[in-house]
């Protein structure tokens, strides 16, 4: 299929001389890079954030979560903080 792209100056350029250096035509390595991009995002996926939790109990009775001088406490507490 033919089709009409807009392609900056400097990347043509060099996307010509790459063609040139490796003995293949433009239109080759252009698929190419294509194929490498579309194919790299089927890889990726969707997002998913690891489980980041740990064994513990939770937050104990007492902690006032909307009082950080009382959360940082108790991070550093016994740790020379």
């Amino acid at each position: 299929m033919k089709t009409t792209v807009e392609i900056s100056d400097p990347l043509m350029r060099e996307a010509r001389a790459a063609a040139v250096r490796e003995g293949r035509t433009l239109r080759s390595l252009l698929e190419e890079g294509l194929r490498e991009v579309l194919a790299g995002r089927r890889r990726k996926g969707r997002f998913r954030l690891r489980d980041g939790s740990f064994k513990g109990k939770g937050v104990q009775p007492g902690v006032d979560l909307s009082n950080w001088d009382q959360i940082r406490s108790l991070i550093y507490e016994g740790r020379g903080g």
